[in-house]
C-alpha cells in the first residue's frame, strides 16, 4: 500500500523570510494607523504619513527593479519613467475630474443652465491656460473615465515597455550599451514631456492630485491613510507575488540568464523572451507604483522621470543588496526617509567656523559617499549583512 504524502505546505510557511517581511509589513501599518491624526492619537502627523505612504511607493518600485537587475541581470536606468507614466495616467483622471466640478459649481450660478460644449471649453481654460492654450488634447479623450485611466496606468508603460524591449532584445543588445539604451529612452521622454504642446502642461506638470474627486470634503488626514493601507497592500502583494516567481523554475532560468546567458540560450530556452517578460512585468509594477505615489505628493512633472531618477532606484538597490527582495525594500526605504530627514530641512547645519555645511545642498554627496562605503566594505548590501547575521 503507497505510503501517503505529507500535505504540501503553503508558500509563505515553506519561505520564513517573507512571513517575517508581511508580518513587518503589517505591524508598521498598523503602529501608523495607530499613532496618525486621522484615527489615532496624532503622535504622526498627516505629512508624515504621506513620507512614509510615498516611501512604500518607492519599496515598490524599487523591489521591481530588484527583479529585472538583482534577478535577471538587466541593469535598466529607465525604469522610473514607467513610474512617472504611471503617475501621469492617474493624473490625468484626477485632474480632470475635479477642474470639472469646479467648473460646473462656478457655471451653476448663470441664469441658462451650461451645454456639454461650454463645460468643456471651461475645462480646458483651467487646465491648459497655464500654458496658453484653451483645447483639450486628443490624449485627454479618456480622462473623464476612471476605469480607462486605470487600465491606461498598465496599458500605456507597459506597452512602451513590450516594444522597448522587443527591439533592443532582439537585437541582443546586453550590459551597459542596453542600460544606455534604456536611459536614452528615458531622456527622449522626459523631453518630450518638458514641451508645452506634449499636451501634458509641459513643465507644469499635473498638480493638486492629492484632492481626490467625490471626497472633497474628507480630511486630507484620512485620505492620506488610505493611501498608506493602499500602498502597503500592493507592496505586500507584489513582494509575494516575485518571491513565488523567483523561487521555481521561471527565477531559476533568469538567475541563469544574469550569470550565463550564452549557456542558457544554448540549453534552449528562449532568452529574449524570458527578459522581454521580466522587463514589461516590472514596468507594469513601476507603473502601479507611480499611481499610488503621486496622488499623496500632489503633483508630477517631466522632472520626476528625468535620468537621475532611475539612477537613484539602481542606488536604493545596490545599497539594499540586489537578488535579495527584502534588501530592495531595505535600501529604499533607507535612502529615501534619510533624503526627506536631510532635505526637509530637519538635519541641523553644521559650522565650521569658514564653512557651514547645509545638509540640503550637501546631501547627495553624503548619499554618493555611502553608496562607495557599501559598495566596498558590504558588496552584497545591507541585505548581505542581514544574512550573515541570520547564519550566525
Amino acid at each position: 500500500m503507497a505510503e501517503s504524502q505529507p500535505p504540501r505546505r503553503a508558500f509563505v510557511m515553506r519561505h520564513p523570510s517573507v512571513l517575517v517581511f508581511l508580518a513587518a509589513l503589517a505591524v508598521f501599518t498598523l503602529v501608523v494607523t495607530v499613532m496618525s491624526e486621522a484615527v489615532g492619537v496624532g503622535l504622526i502627523s498627516t505629512s508624515m504619513v504621506k513620507t512614509l505612504g510615498m516611501t512604500l511607493c518607492f519599496c515598490l518600485v524599487a523591489v521591481a527593479m530588484d527583479l529585472v537587475w538583482g534577478y535577471c541581470g538587466i541593469l535598466s536606468l529607465g525604469h522610473f519613467a514607467f513610474f512617472g507614466l504611471g503617475g501621469y495616467m492617474i493624473g490625468m483622471w484626477l485632474m480632470y475630474a475635479r477642474t470639472e466640478n469646479i467648473v460646473v459649481e462656478a457655471l451653476a450660478a448663470e441664469a441658462i443652465p451650461p451645454t456639454d460644449a461650454e463645460v468643456r471649453a471651461g475645462i480646458g481654460n483651467q487646465i491648459f491656460g497655464v500654458v496658453g492654450g484653451s483645447e483639450i488634447p486628443a490624449i485627454w479623450m479618456f480622462a473623464d473615465s476612471l476605469a480607462i485611466q486605470l487600465a491606461l496606468v498598465v496599458l500605456v508603460p507597459g506597452l512602451l515597455a513590450l516594444v522597448f524591449g522587443w527591439l533592443a532584445f532582439r537585437s541582443r543588445v546586453t550590459g551597459v550599451y542596453l542600460s544606455i539604451l534604456t536611459q536614452a529612452m528615458t531622456l527622449a521622454l522626459a523631453l518630450y514631456l518638458f514641451q508645452n504642446d506634449s499636451g501634458l502642461r509641459g513643465n507644469n506638470g499635473l498638480s493638486g492630485l492629492q484632492n481626490i474627486p467625490g471626497f472633497e470634503a474628507t480630511p486630507q488626514a484620512t485620505v492620506s491613510l488610505v493611501f498608506l493601507w493602499a500602498s502597503a497592500l500592493a507592496l505586500g502583494l507584489t513582494y509575494v507575488l516575485i518571491a513565488w516567481i523567483t523561487s521555481g523554475k521561471f527565477g531559476n532560468v533568469i538567475r541563469g540568464i544574469r550569470d550565463d546567458e550564452a549557456r542558457v540560450r544554448f540549453l534552449g530556452y528562449n532568452v529574449e523572451g524570458y527578459k522581454l517578460a521580466v522587463f514589461t512585468f516590472t514596468a507594469i509594477l513601476a507603473a502601479v507604483a507611480g499611481a499610488l505615489y503621486y496622488p499623496q505628493a500632489g503633483i508630477v512633472n517631466p522632472a520626476e522621470i528625468a535620468p537621475i531618477a532611475s539612477i537613484y532606484l539602481a542606488v536604493w538597490v545596490a545599497i539594499g543588496g540586489r537578488g535579495r527582495l527584502y534588501g530592495a525594500v531595505i535600501g529604499a526605504a533607507i535612502v529615501s526617509l534619510a533624503s526627506t530627514w536631510f532635505t526637509g530641512g530637519q538635519a541641523p547645519d553644521i559650522p565650521l567656523g569658514f564653512y557651514t555645511i547645509s545638509w540640503v545642498d550637501w546631501w547627495q554627496v553624503l548619499l554618493g559617499v555611502g553608496f562607495v562605503l557599501v559598495t566596498l566594505f558590504a558588496p552584497r548590501g545591507l541585505g548581505g549583512l542581514i544574512d550573515k547575521l541570520v547564519r550566525k
